[in-house]
């Protein structure tokens, strides 16, 4: 399994990186953009397809899904879209590398879609240094719209980690005031952010937790913390982890005889990954769960039975990977949110230039990607770097995820998080 890198030494590897670049032979933000032709644009992208976080690789494979389907139909503005994904194993270290491969070998025209947040943050100084975009990250970190003054050539998608936690703690005031908290959480800057958030919506509660319990992702199992957390007395739970170890946590609570009201995080809450506790467990791993989505679910049929969006999802899978699992809310993911940069580099026309693209990618007001949940608008600013803020909760009932509440917009939360 590869190393992940702690955080101090993510910070010390890509602030020494930043400084050796300075002598760097990449061309300058003002010269000629690499990456674009008159018949090719070349995106480069990084996600695990090995290593503890391997379930993400399949939205890389969602995003070139989608980039072929565009492809087949004209391309973009008269170009194809060349995708170029290379394997990081969810290691900072090893995301480096083959980022500066793909901008010094391949001369890519812009990184998308890199995932994870420890990646993230190791490669974002190298690719702000030298003015190529960092599109639309897969992580939820405050970070990347909070801190665009210093990195303005990075910008995330999906909703906020903290304003997500927010949510689910004001949940745990309103309707749970006695609770007592347990939180199970990746010991890096991703937990870091969900346990913020879940300590801003608390505020003058967060007595309300009891214990919290992290760990490492080279770690093989949770189930110690699993134990920890039930001993301390916890009737709440608080799941702020990765797909494998989530599963685990549900899994390990069911078997250990421990049932309480449970928050899983968005991004580990993929159907099939309920399916897998299910099946390991029983229905009493799953029943009741509650998370959030701001997406449509792939695997919930019955309720995009005749939405447009999901049937072109649906042939857009048959045809470009035709044996993957269509139901994994992954390559939706993926598929989604290259629709968005599709869109950014349809509206950025003929003459393609990186800071045209990041001058779009930040005055953007989407309001029909297909695959978003019903009411979701994608929106920026040169001042706001939160594109999706709009989320609403969901139970789990049995076989599927049932929207709960109405859509609730999170932007003030951020607003006030960027002061």
């Amino acid at each position: 399994m590869t190393p992940v890198l702690s955080k101090a030494a993510i910070g010390i590897f890509a602030a020494t990186f930043a400084l050796a670049m300075t002598g760097s032979t990449i061309a300058p933000v003002n010269a000629a953009d690499p990456g674009v032709s008159d018949t090719e644009i070349i995106l480069g992208g990084d996600h695990p397809f090995s290593g503890p976080a391997s379930a993400y690789g399949n939205i890389g494979k969602g995003i070139g899904a989608y980039f072929d389907y565009v492809n087949d139909h004209g391309g973009v503005n008269g170009r194809k879209i060349k995708w170029i994904d290379k394997d990081d194993g969810y290691s900072p270290p090893q995301a480096v590398q083959v980022v500066h491969q793909m901008v010094e070998q391949d001369h890519v025209f812009a990184i998308f879609d890199s995932l994870g947040t420890a990646v993230n943050t190791a490669i974002r100084p190298y690719l702000n240094q030298n003015g190529i975009p960092q599109l639309f990250v897969a992580t939820g970190a405050t970070t990347w719209g909070k801190d665009y003054k210093q990195y303005p050539w990075t910008i995330g998608w999906q909703p906020d980690y903290q304003a997500e936690a927010i949510l689910y703690a004001q949940d745990i005031v309103r309707n749970h005031p006695n609770a007592k908290i347990g939180v199970l959480y990746q010991n890096d800057d991703y937990g870091e952010d969900y346990n913020a958030g879940l300590k801003k919506g608390l505020g003058s509660h967060q007595n309300l937790i009891v214990k919290m319990a992290s760990y490492e992702t080279t770690d093989p199992s949770v189930s110690s913390q699993i134990s920890t957390l039930k001993a301390a007395g916890c009737d709440t739970f608080m799941i702020f982890a990765t797909p494998k170890f989530a599963i685990q946590a549900m899994v390990f609570a069911a078997q250990q005889s421990w049932h309480p009201l449970t928050y899983l995080n968005n991004v580990s809450n993929a159907i099939p990954y309920m399916n897998a506790a299910m099946k390991a467990a029983g229905p009493s791993a799953v029943n009741g769960i509650i998370t959030t989505i701001y997406l449509k679910d792939p695997a919930n049929h019955a309720r995009y039975a005749g939405d447009s969006g999901m049937k072109e999802y649906n042939e857009i899978m048959a045809k470009y990977l035709p044996s993957a699992d269509k139901d994994d809310g992954n390559y939706l993911y993926g598929v989604s949110i290259a629709y968005t940069m599709v869109d950014v580099l349809k509206r950025a026309g003929k003459d393609l230039t990186r800071k045209k693209v990041m001058d779009i990618a930040t005055h953007l007001t989407e309001t029909d990607n297909p695959w978003a949940y019903p009411g979701v608008v994608i929106r920026t600013s040169s001042t706001f770097r939160y594109p999706i803020t709009q989320m609403i909760a969901a139970k789990w009932l049995g076989t599927d995820w049932s929207p709960t509440g109405i859509l609730v917009d999170t932007r003030s939360m951020m607003t006030t998080a960027e002061k």
